[in-house]
C-alpha cells in the first residue's frame, strides 16, 4: 500500500469517526436525530468514503503543486 492510498484511508476513518462522534454529541446533549442508529452508520461511511477520495485526489494535487 503506498503512503498516499494509506494516508487517504487514514483521513476516512478520521473523518467518519468525528462525524459518529459528534452526531452522538448532539443526540445526548440536544434531541433525537430523525435517523436511527443504522442511519447514522450509514451517513457516517459515507462521509468517511468522501472524505477518503477527497483526500486521495488532492494529495496528489499538492504534492504537484510542492515540486514546482
Amino acid at each position: 500500500m503506498t503512503p498516499r492510498r494509506r494516508a487517504a484511508l487514514l483521513w476516512g476513518a478520521i473523518g467518519a469517526l468525528s462525524f459518529l462522534v459528534a452526531a452522538q454529541g448532539y443526540v445526548l446533549l440536544v434531541a433525537r436525530l430523525p435517523v436511527g442508529t443504522l442511519g447514522l452508520l450509514g451517513i457516517g461511511l459515507l462521509v468517511g468514503g468522501t472524505t477518503t477520495a477527497v483526500t486521495y485526489r488532492l494529495s496528489g494535487r499538492f504534492a504537484r503543486k510542492e515540486q514546482r
